[in-house]
């Protein structure tokens, strides 16, 4: 009983560690990035009364505006309400049509939040079992069809694989929806009806970099001096595989999926305009092309967000079952 009392402090200990190292280096980086991003409508040159009022707008009329949206204030003045307003929520107003971008971005992100986090799913549990298969069975003719699949779907775009879905599952067979979406209040079947053929079309990346990542790793693994004792000591090829070479062989392929996530949030622009979506990416796209800064600069702040929230959960979970990349192993 103490020693499993010892072990869980331990542990505990491990993750607290981890986590107070993740949050003093995302701090600054928020910081920074926030900084950056703000710093962007100025050096775009760009202004809420040339979308306003057009290109021929008057000095005059063009100062008013700007005095309206605050933009003849300080810059550091402004970056610190454009900040304290990040804080609690506040991500601004649109140039193009008034509206609130919390608003509009929260929207549009359940939509790629759903599609994103199925398509992981997909690519995390289908990735992991060619993987372990490939290392398992390394040398066979098993491991080099893993090897010759993975290959071929990482160089197969997203849009174009999401057309053959379409054609196929939805057009052809008419198992799916081939555009549109329900959010899950309305129904968890439909909702998964209508991400699931966008979320395989993104999920093709994730599988191959995960299969190809857990592969290599667990080879790696297999070759440390820990697993070789494992086997002088007598234990079992399961026990082996899970209690050491699986937990220690995680590390990398955890690593890997850090920018993942947020990758596949960002990333669906062109996935939505073939599945007839209004999601994330989509807003991200339109305000760019409109020039509506502080949607963009709403976008950049919450994708800042999800790549630091994504990794900090990351590192967690590395530093709760790798063990071994902890003490130096």
């Amino acid at each position: 009983m103490t020693a499993a009392r010892s072990r869980t402090r331990h542990a505990v200990g491990r993750v607290a560690a981890a986590l107070g190292r993740s949050v003093a280096l995302f701090v600054p980086v928020f910081l920074v990035a926030t900084f950056v991003t703000f710093a962007l409508r100025s050096l775009s040159g760009l202004s809420p009364a040339r979308i306003q009022l057009g290109e021929e707008a008057t000095p005059r009329a063009v100062a008013r505006v700007e005095a309206e949206w605050g933009l003849d204030r300080p810059f550091l003045v402004q970056y610190g309400d454009w900040f304290n307003g990040i804080l609690h929520g506040d991500l601004g107003t649109s140039w193009t049509n008034g509206a609130d971008i919390s608003t509009l971005i929260g929207v549009g992100l359940g939509v790629s939040l759903s599609i994103a986090t199925f398509a992981l799913l997909i690519g995390v549990v289908v990735g992991f079992a060619l993987g372990t298969l490939a290392a398992l069975r390394r040398t066979t003719w098993i491991d080099r069809a893993v090897t010759g699949f993975v290959t071929v779907i990482s160089v197969m775009p997203a849009f174009v694989v999401g057309i053959v879905l379409v054609a196929v599952f939805a057009v052809g067979l008419h198992l799916f929806p081939s555009a549109g979406y329900v959010p899950a209040g309305q129904g968890v079947g439909p909702w998964l009806a209508h991400i699931t053929l966008p979320a395989l079309a993104l999920s093709f990346d994730v599988v191959a970099d995960v299969a190809r990542q857990l592969r290599t790793s667990l080879i790696a693994a297999y070759s440390e001096n820990y697993v070789t004792g494992a086997v002088v000591r007598g234990l079992s090829p399961r026990r082996i595989f899970f209690g050491h070479v699986l937990r220690n062989g995680l590390g990398p392929t955890l690593a890997t999926l850090g920018l993942k996530f947020p990758a596949l949030v960002g990333a669906s622009v062109v996935t939505e305009w073939i599945f007839g979506l209004q999601g994330f990416g989509r807003f991200a796209n339109d305000a760019a092309q409109s020039g509506d800064v502080p949607a963009v600069q709403g976008v950049l702040v919450v994708s800042i967000v999800l790549v630091v929230t994504f990794n900090l959960l990351v590192n967690l979970v590395l530093a709760r079952v790798t063990p071994a990349s902890q003490r130096g192993v």
